[in-house]
């Protein structure tokens, strides 16, 4: 496990150029249970000159290609909706698509179309301008094989905001109201409702805290410490954690009961 720790930075340097540091803590937990699965079934075999690690960086590798495989191959959900929906709108048309991620589409297992319809206009509503366009534009325009250009990057990225806000508002919506007793609640279980490790512990110490000058950048380099990423790292994920934790935020104080 040391080893595999030692691949982060290039899982971290690796996917973002391709627009998807979001999928870091997956990736990191597909290679761990690769190296585990590899040791145990004898599939490492210690050869003079070639250390442990060099066997870890090429599952590191592997696992990295295939997870950029499966992105650019669609894993989505279609929202079965009529094209002459009188409440659709151009983002909600028999096209339109959301990544969810680990899918099964067989149309059995899709999920509620009015529970669809509601997370998908939510997530619109609470993604940046332009962002839902392009995001929709990558799950549907024709597949671009070879090195990806500026605008293919910037199309992943759109897809990755809107799959990881989707999350967030399902996992928000998901919360029982009687859980929501006050303020201090809302705040809580929505820092909770974030889809990763690292968004979420972001917005509980950073972001639902409010530390600004020097306790932010003592806050940043501990959680950076915690999390066993660069503060560079944590630092750039703040942003897009405050965005998140608002969208939850917004979601769970609206469906709060008001006090007897």
């Amino acid at each position: 496990m040391v080893a595999v720790d030692g691949v982060r930075r290039y899982v971290i340097s690796h996917l973002s150029r391709l627009g998807r540091a979001c999928d870091v803590d997956d990736v990191m937990q597909d290679i761990r249970v690769a190296v585990w699965d590899g040791v145990n079934r004898g599939q490492y075999r210690q050869l003079p000159g070639v250390p442990f690690g060099a066997w870890v960086q090429g599952v590191c590798i592997n696992v990295c290609a295939a997870h950029i495989r499966r992105e650019l191959s669609h894993p989505t959900l279609p929202l079965l909706m009529e094209a002459g929906d009188p409440d659709g709108s151009a983002s909600l048309d028999a096209l339109a698509m959301l990544v969810v991620g680990g899918v099964d589409r067989s149309a059995e297992k899709i999920i509620d179309k009015e529970w669809a319809r509601k997370i998908i206009q939510l997530t619109g509503a609470s993604v940046p301008d332009g962002v839902w366009e392009l995001a929709v534009d990558s799950l549907t325009g024709p597949r671009q094989y070879g090195p990806p250009s500026p605008q293919d990057r910037r199309r992943w990225h759109a897809a990755t905001v809107v799959r990881q806000t989707a999350r967030t508002v399902q996992s928000a919506l998901e919360v029982e109201p009687q859980e929501i007793r006050n303020i201090g609640d809302v705040c809580q279980r929505a820092a909770e409702c974030l889809p990763t490790p690292v968004l979420r512990r972001t917005a509980a110490t950073i972001v639902r805290t409010g530390v600004s000058g020097p306790d932010r950048a003592r806050a940043l380099a501990a959680l950076a410490a915690e999390l066993g990423v660069t503060e560079r790292y944590v630092a750039v994920q703040i942003g897009f954690a405050r965005r998140l934790y608002q969208t939850a935020w917004r979601i769970l104080q609206s469906a709060r009961r008001p006090p007897r």
